[in-house]
């Protein structure tokens, strides 16, 4: 994700994103510090699969868990977690380069594999001898794919017999309360009541002109680029574009445009956390991918979300999920046709509708309300693992203190 911008064109004065304190705050872990948890990753994509694990490797660490996440290319962390590279966290999460060290599941709690990415041979090699030797192999789980589809909540939890008598459980996050949920900091509420839009600009070196609409771009490269410019010429407009290959689309085809009303402003990789900025300070956030989507999603603006496009058309049914879960009435139908354009649904038009954004931002807090009650991703891998090891404990006789 991006944080300082280029050059280009809100909105309101000083908006903050307040959450609702009728939300409350999530419950501290219950469990005490003990065994490793070890996260495994292998990037696909740079920004979305280490996205997700180092958000959920910092979440398992600030609840006071010891956490390894062992990942094949770290180099996206140079930007999205420099806290982290600048030691500022002495007990955040130890990044380790594939596979890991020696022996790493000897000292392990629980061993989570990302995105069905296989832990290391060595390492479910030391999974079936802690198992034969003494039943106490750490609990193995699969953390999958974020989807609304119907699938996650039949497939969520469920075992999966591995070879040496080990068990491999599906952990799936989603949006009901049949699934693992989202991740969500502890401190999200406070850090987003606190967030001041005017003094972030400013840091930003970013100058909204009076009524101008700021609007934020994290996409992929599509033909529907110049169609959202001639949308947007609707209202002056300054368009944020995050790092990638559409930034430098988007800036082509503003060229060819000319002068429409719709300034841009270029944008470098930003943290995390000032990721999560840029989405409160907007007015209007396009998204894409899996991280993203949540952080939109907390932000509890009207924001567009593009799937991953594939040639199948695999990801429309993501999609229309996506906007069932969000609201399946009929009374946001311009959102859904404006989603549907940008994800390659329907015909291309000219110029893409923008709908009014005082409904959809009210039903956007709406569905930020409800996913808020549902407990987060991370503390559902705790209550889920520490049942695990319950069960694990009364079988054998043994404590249950691994976590």
């Amino acid at each position: 994700m991006p944080a300082r911008p280029t050059s280009v064109t809100s909105v309101t004065s000083d908006t903050r994103v307040t959450p609702d304190p009728a939300l409350g705050p999530t419950r501290p872990a219950r469990f005490p510090a003990a065994g490793h948890w070890d996260i495994f990753c292998r990037v696909i994509d740079n920004l979305g699969d280490v996205g997700v694990c180092w958000r959920l490797a910092a979440d398992l660490a600030e609840r006071g868990l010891p956490v390894r996440l062992v990942i094949d290319d770290a180099s996206a962390l140079q930007w999205m977690a420099p806290a982290h590279l600048r030691a500022a966290h002495a007990n955040g999460p130890q990044v380790l380069p594939w596979p890991g060290t020696a022996g790493l599941a000897a000292d392990a709690a629980v061993c989570i594999e990302a995105f069905g990415c296989d832990p290391p041979p060595d390492y479910v090699r030391q999974m079936q001898a802690l198992h034969v030797q003494q039943n106490a192999a750490p609990i193995w789980l699969n953390l999958e794919y974020l989807s609304a589809e119907s699938y996650v909540e039949r497939s969520h939890r469920l075992p999966s017999p591995q070879a040496g008598g080990l068990q491999k459980w599906f952990f799936y996050p989603g949006f009901t309360s049949k699934t693992g949920g989202l991740l969500r900091e502890r401190d999200l509420a406070a850090r987003q009541a606190g967030f001041n839009r005017q003094a972030w600009l400013q840091t930003q070196g970013i100058k909204l002109a009076a009524n101008e609409r700021l609007v934020s771009l994290f996409c992929y490269a599509g033909s529907a680029l110049p169609a959202l410019l001639g949308g947007l010429r609707d209202k002056p407009t300054l368009l944020l574009l995050a790092p990638g290959p559409a930034q430098q689309q988007a800036l082509d085809a503003a060229r060819q445009l000319g002068p429409c009303g719709v300034r841009l402003h270029a944008l470098p990789w930003l943290s995390q956390r000032g990721f999560d900025e840029l989405l409160w300070a907007c007015d209007l956030n396009f998204v894409r991918g899996e991280d993203s989507l949540v952080r939109a999603l907390w932000a509890g603006r009207p924001f567009v979300w593009q799937a991953y496009r594939q040639h199948d058309h695999a990801h429309h049914p993501k999609v229309q999920a996506l906007l069932d879960a969000w609201n399946p009435e009929t009374e946001l139908n311009g959102v859904r046709r404006l989603w549907a354009t940008w994800n390659g649904m329907a015909d291309t038009p000219a110029a893409l509708d923008v709908p009014a954004l005082e409904r959809w931002q009210q039903s956007a807090q709406h569905w930020r309300q409800r996913l808020w009650r549902q407990p987060p991703l991370a503390q559902q891998l705790l209550d889920f693992v520490h049942a695990q090891q319950a069960s694990q404990a009364a079988e054998s006789g043994a404590p249950a203190a691994r976590i």
